[in-house]
């Protein structure tokens, strides 16, 4: 069973991917968190999850939703993890939350897509982006043949650097840089709603058909990244910079 979350399509992308191959069902984990659902889970004896990578790990909210859920049945584990460039040694907590939820750790697999945090990065344009996920495809293949034979990933790298941006940075990350207060709606704004809907901690709601940002916030950045009139800012920050996402959720059979 393939577990997903996604802010901007990249993860979705890959778990659809993958489960081409493999032939086994996706959940959306976005939808789960939104919904307050940790009720057990029937599993075939094994899990995947596809995620993204936030400040060298899997995403805080993730992580909390997998120790707060029983997958039933389940003894083996694997993770995918995209990233814009790399995800440092999050195997390392992957393998140590498989210890805590009773798991075989099976291994972290890294596939490189395309940038989406504008609030520190610039995201691509269109041909980049196209460019890279086409790059990526050949991993994407690698992986999923490698989980329908249901081997482990091999070690990724793991230096000094990688173990401190896993380590002492994602905290501070966490700290200083996760909050929604420098998000702002302008006047293009038509009202939609569209961001509301795809939050997945219901941190967002409507005044007056404009969108509020609440005090809880993941920074998975589609908010600013689907909102059909490019109203939303991130501060200065997100200025100018391309958004991007790879699919509507709801497109080809999943959000």
């Amino acid at each position: 069973m393939i577990f997903y979350f996604t802010g901007t399509g990249n993860s979705r992308y890959i778990a659809k991917q993958i489960a081409a191959v493999t032939g086994e069902t996706i959940v959306s984990i976005n939808d789960k968190i939104k919904a307050g659902d940790t009720a057990p889970i029937e599993t075939d004896g094994r899990v995947v999850f596809v995620t993204p990578t936030y400040a060298w790990r899997i995403p805080r909210i993730v992580e909390n939703w997998i120790r707060a859920v029983e997958f039933d049945g389940a003894d083996k584990a694997w993770f995918v993890m995209d990233c814009g460039s790399e995800i440092g040694n999050a195997a390392a907590y992957n393998a140590r939350l498989c210890a805590d939820k009773g798991f075989a750790y099976m291994g972290t697999a890294q596939i490189v897509m395309p940038e989406n945090y504008i609030a520190m990065f610039r995201a691509p344009d269109e041909d980049e982006a196209r460019e890279i996920i086409a790059k990526a495809g050949p991993v994407i293949g690698k992986t999923a043949a490698e989980l329908k034979a249901g081997a482990p990933f091999a070690k990724p790298r793991k230096n000094f650097y990688d173990r401190f941006m896993s380590g002492p940075v994602n905290p501070l990350f966490y700290r200083f840089t996760v909050k929604a207060n420098a998000f702002t709606a302008d006047q293009t704004c038509i009202g939609c709603g569209k961001c509301a809907t795809l939050c997945p901690l219901n941190n967002i709601r409507l005044e007056h058909g404009k969108p509020v940002w609440g005090n809880s916030c993941t920074h998975c950045m589609a908010c600013i990244a689907y909102c059909p009139a490019k109203a939303i800012e991130y501060g200065k920050k997100s200025v100018g910079k391309p958004r991007y996402h790879l699919e509507e959720p709801g497109a080809e059979g999943g959000k």
